[in-house]
């Protein structure tokens, strides 16, 4: 569960890291915002060079984003893949039946680049930011209580379903689940059966672990009780510093629209 454990480098000194929690979480996502809105193949350069500024001064190390950007990266690169290939009239080159067009080659450089720009500004957001503060920050900008106990619920014990699943993986290969070498892409019916009761019985234990948290909860006077606000105390106030950067985001936000509206024409 490594990967999803964004927490390990929230301690560190930089500029992101003392960025206002509020303004953080405002900026970057107006920011990404305004790279999805981008269509333009020319602003992907400057995308990209943002979100590697931004991610160059929160002083996280490469492998942090590497690490994380295995498995999206797969699964967008298994959507684009036949884009080049199947997308357009322009042909750019041809090799018996694969024919590159460069229509299908534009989106998927267009779609890899929003990608990789939006996420890198999600793990700046989220590995600079203790996850509760993020979530405090959440609340005193407006978001119900209820969706801020889910999401603090759901996060903290999604580490706990990722060390059940550890424990009943290791219990299948102790009984020799996993054993025989199969052939690639070769379907196993044993296999994909063991899969599917592994998958199953994770779902049930999610379930029953959940209605044993939601009953201790009531019993304990859950949502019987006043509500409590979050103050301005629960979070510092922005300094200069935070200011400053977050007239610089949002200023590289309107820019980026505006100059892709300026592209259209």
């Amino acid at each position: 569960m490594g990967a999803a454990n964004l927490d390990t480098y929230v301690h560190r000194e930089s500029v992101i890291h003392r960025w206002s929690p509020r303004l953080k979480l405002i900026s970057l996502v107006v920011l990404m915002f305004a790279f999805a809105m981008v269509r333009q193949l020319t602003l992907v350069p400057w995308m990209l060079g943002l979100a590697a500024l931004l991610y160059g001064l929160s002083g996280l190390p490469v492998s942090f984003l590497r690490q994380r950007l295995s498995y999206p990266g797969l699964f967008i690169l298994s959507l684009v893949v036949l884009l080049p290939l199947t997308v357009g009239d322009t042909v750019l080159g041809q090799w018996g039946w694969l024919t590159l067009r460069q229509e299908g080659l534009q989106a998927t450089l267009l779609i890899v680049g929003r990608f990789l720009s939006i996420l890198t500004l999600g793990f700046i957001l989220l590995g600079t930011t203790p996850f509760l503060t993020l979530l405090h920050a959440m609340r005193s900008l407006g978001l119900p209580t209820i969706l801020a106990d889910m999401t603090l619920l759901s996060y903290r014990y999604l580490f706990e379903i990722a060390a059940m699943l550890a424990t009943m993986q290791q219990a299948m290969r102790l009984r020799g689940f996993g054993q025989r070498r199969q052939r690639w892409l070769r379907v196993n019916g044993q296999m994909m059966q063991q899969l599917a009761m592994l998958a199953g019985n994770l779902l049930i234990r999610s379930y029953e672990q959940s209605d044993r948290v939601y009953r201790a909860m009531r019993l304990r006077g859950y949502g019987y009780g006043a509500k409590v606000a979050v103050g301005q105390s629960a979070i510092a106030q922005p300094g200069t510093l935070s200011w400053s950067l977050a007239a610089a985001v949002l200023t590289a936000a309107v820019s980026l629209v505006i100059a892709e509206g300026l592209l259209r024409r």
